[in-house]
């Protein structure tokens, strides 16, 4: 390498080491763009192309590597904190209005739109599904401030997963990407979220259906799914609390009772499926408080047609967060909160994963005296666990499971999805 790409070289090390690692992305990104422009441009000689490919070749690599070296942290909570930004809190007295919340919400830091179910295919095999998309807009003047489209202003990641019950068998895929030309997005005053051929969009007629796509190497799912009941608000005043302190909130929502059908894919074999899907969404701008190392989310769907939903927010000495609530909802649709003193929450057993040496709950009661209450919640299969080091970075276990249980003297039965994060590696304060 000669020595004005030497001098460089070294120009490049110094700007890596003080802009945010993103940037960095978004560096690499341009470069190959540039570089594609270059090589197909009619005007440009193939010997500028090829020097300027050696130049972008240097710069991708030295910014990938930096990137890749920074952790992302969490996506997956909600940064539930009290840092300063100019990020939008979520506060008492927000008005839900749809379709218009379906959407982005761009002022807020973290946002993601969740969907979970069961399928069952016409000769009877069971599946379990997840399809998620996250959005994580970045707080940095420059970006906020740059022009270009090649900025990263929001960066988007997905999940999606697959419990093959029968066989035991559990897949996942995963995507990080950002708008740029349009790999990636969400629209607001609507829904639709996507990365690549992957999203989830609200039928322009009929904001209650919608339809979700996601395709890896060994399994695809094109479903639709209709509400069967209106969008169940959580929390008091339009917010659902993470912690005491201003800010330690979000605005969530849930539709959890989505009538699905659609077509499954596995290994290459099609297959027509049926089944109820659980949606959530949520949005924030904080972080999780400094006590607070993950939590353990439930959502359970009961052959009566009620619903119920419990997120217990885990403290660093292993107690419940005061904090942690839920949703008891009706079959006509109307709702009640619980909070932690409502709510018993037994673990009867555990699963040690394999592959991450993460030792999980794997088996509750969960209990809620005032409804008469009392659940048994199995997971269809122990391994349900991902490993995301190529989006968010986290491990966490997220599982159909199956329910039995009384509400007084009636025999109950239904099925569910639970989410344990912070088990792998506690969660820290900065997202």
């Amino acid at each position: 390498m000669d020595a004005e790409n030497v001098n460089r070289l070294r120009g490049l090390q110094r700007r890596c080491k003080v802009i945010n690692p993103l940037s960095a992305l978004a560096i690499a990104h341009s470069s190959i763009a540039c570089y594609k422009h270059a090589m197909l441009g009619p005007c440009v000689r193939m010997e500028q192309s090829q020097r300027l490919f050696t130049e972008r070749r240097v710069r991708i690599l030295l910014c990938v590597i930096l990137a890749s070296s920074w952790i992302l942290g969490p996506i997956p909570a909600v940064s539930l904190g009290t840092e300063q930004s100019h990020f939008r809190d979520a506060v008492s007295g927000y008005a839900f209005e749809f379709p218009r919340d379906h959407g982005s919400h761009d002022e807020f830091r973290t946002e993601w739109w969740y969907y979970t179910g069961h399928l069952a295919t016409e000769d009877g095999r069971n599946f379990g599904y997840e399809l998620t998309f996250f959005r994580r807009a970045m707080d940095n003047a420059h970006v906020t401030t740059n022009p270009s489209r090649w900025a990263i202003r929001h960066l988007y990641l997905a999940h999606a997963a697959l419990s093959e019950e029968d066989g035991h068998r559990f897949r996942y895929a995963e995507k990080i990407s950002r708008a740029g030309i349009g790999k990636a997005g969400a629209e607001t005053g609507r829904l639709h979220v996507w990365i690549d051929r992957w999203n989830a969009e609200a039928s322009p007629s009929d904001n209650q259906q919608h339809h979700l796509r996601a395709m890896s190497g060994g399994f695809s799912f094109d479903l639709h799914v209709a509400s069967e009941k209106a969008p169940v608000v959580h929390g008091e005043g339009g917010i659902s609390r993470k912690g005491t302190e201003s800010g330690q909130a979000s605005h969530y929502y849930s539709m959890t009772r989505l009538r699905t059908t659609g077509t499954l894919t596995v290994d290459g074999h099609p297959h027509t499926v049926h089944g109820i899907s659980w949606m959530d969404h949520e949005f924030g701008s904080g972080d999780l408080g400094k006590d607070q190392v993950g939590w353990d989310w439930f959502s359970i769907q009961l052959n009566d047609h009620s619903e119920l939903m419990f997120y217990l927010l885990r403290r660093v000495d292993g107690t419940a967060d005061p904090v942690s609530s839920g949703t008891w909802v009706l079959p006509d649709g109307t709702s009640h909160a619980l909070t932690v003193s409502d709510m018993n929450i037994e673990v009867l057993d555990y699963w040690t994963s394999p592959t991450s040496g993460t030792r999980y709950p794997n088996r509750w009661r969960l209990s809620v005296p005032s409804r008469s209450l009392s659940l048994l919640l199995v997971p269809t299969m122990p391994n349900q666990e991902l490993m995301t080091e190529r989006s968010t970075q986290v491990t966490y276990w997220e599982g159909a499971v199956n329910v039995t249980g009384e509400r007084g003297q009636h025999h109950m039965a239904g099925q569910g999805y639970v989410e344990l994060t912070g088990y792998a590696k506690p969660f820290g304060p900065s997202r």
